[in-house]
């Protein structure tokens, strides 16, 4: 019995090099034109080659964010003590409602300060209309008439900043009216929210000690959020105030959101090289929650043009192909020419015209039998 001589392993390599030219090469001689057998025809489907609107996008990652024009963030106008706390983070509130209470001796002295001034309007007041009988009966002078009426200025003056200091303080035209009549004073001053929204965060507690420049409360108004993004530098054409956007967030699958660009920065940002861009966003049922993730694309106005589905394309070499029905059951494998692609659809450049007709399903079944076919 002979056996053949053992092959050296030094030549394997060789010998896999021959083999992909002899491969390489069977690819390139492969008949370009391939009859579709009985069993192919079912997998095969044929459409004609016909014009459709195509949209540019520009893909940017997003995230949800609040509209700063619907966010307050809230703090005390006086120092004091925090006495009682009402509102809660998540709970809704309106424009006006007392949020929080705190007692202020600040707020106690303001007040003590303008009734006082009030009490010496009130006197020099008097004094002038003494001065003024007294005149008449020319008991004193007139020099002295102007005297008074000088302090009784100066006491009004008085009682002007004293009311203008109760104001800064934060009370309200009721809130004055109110210590006028009464003459009592009532140092807690309430916290306010400034506008209906949620409660979205708390920064105070019982018995806290709270300044003017402390933020208490933040509340925000979600029925409307932006989408913000970030465009690169070399891109910023693509964006423009006023043009449609729609954003896709992952965790609402299937609720894509509509609207338009409201804001695109004037600047670039030096550290990031790009452009914040804004679009405005409608959260009636507050689905969309700030920091969410999303996509926003950005589209341009259509154009027409001759276009392909994915699935009719052939990769080979590089190069993008299809198959062309030359006659019944017969396909002829031709060089196209793409542009770029939008929502599974191919823009053709050259390589086949309108009308053609032109495999869209089973290209990868006729691909594989043109090469079985060479192969054989």
């Amino acid at each position: 019995m002979r056996f053949a001589p053992p092959v050296s392993y030094h030549l394997i390599p060789l010998l896999w090099a021959i083999l992909a030219a002899a491969m390489a090469s069977a690819r390139a001689e492969a008949p370009r034109v391939v009859t579709a057998t009985p069993a192919l025809v079912g997998l095969v489907k044929v459409l004609a080659v016909g014009e459709d609107e195509l949209r540019d996008s520009l893909r940017l990652p997003a995230r949800v964010d609040l509209d700063q024009q619907r966010v307050a963030r809230i703090g005390a106008t006086v120092t004091g003590r925090i006495s009682e706390v009402r509102a809660y983070l998540g709970q809704q509130v309106h424009k006006g409602e007392v949020l929080a209470l705190l007692n202020s001796t600040e707020l106690g002295l303001a007040q003590s300060a303008y009734l006082k001034a009030g009490s010496q309007v009130n006197l020099r007041r008097l004094a002038v209309q003494r001065a003024q009988r007294l005149l008449q009966s020319d008991v004193i002078a007139a020099a002295e008439l102007q005297e008074r009426e000088g302090m009784l200025t100066e006491a009004e003056v008085d009682q002007h900043a004293a009311e203008d200091q109760l104001r800064v303080l934060g009370m309200s035209e009721q809130d004055l009216q109110r210590l006028a009549r009464e003459r009592k004073i009532h140092s807690y001053s309430p916290v306010g929210a400034s506008l209906d929204g949620v409660v979205i965060e708390r920064n105070v507690t019982l018995g806290q000690v709270v300044q003017p420049s402390d933020s208490l409360y933040t509340v925000a108004d979600l029925s409307r959020v932006w989408l913000v993004a970030e465009v690169p530098e070399q891109q910023a054409q693509w964006a423009h105030t006023g043009d449609e956007a729609e954003a896709e967030i992952p965790a609402l699958p299937g609720q894509n959101v509509h609207g338009k660009l409201i804001y695109v920065a004037d600047l670039v940002n030096p550290e990031t090289r790009t452009i914040t861009v804004r679009m405005d966003v409608p959260n009636p049922l507050r689905f969309l929650k700030p920091q969410m993730l999303a996509t926003l694309l950005i589209r341009k106005p259509g154009r027409r043009s001759l276009v392909l589905p994915d699935s009719a394309v052939i990769r080979e070499d590089d190069l993008d192909h299809v198959f062309v029905e030359s006659s019944p059951r017969r396909f002829e494998l031709r060089q196209v020419r793409l542009g770029d692609g939008e929502g599974g659809l191919q823009p053709i450049l050259d390589g086949v015209s309108a009308g053609e007709r032109v495999v869209v399903e089973g290209a990868f079944h006729l691909n594989n039998e043109r090469l079985r076919k060479e192969l054989e």
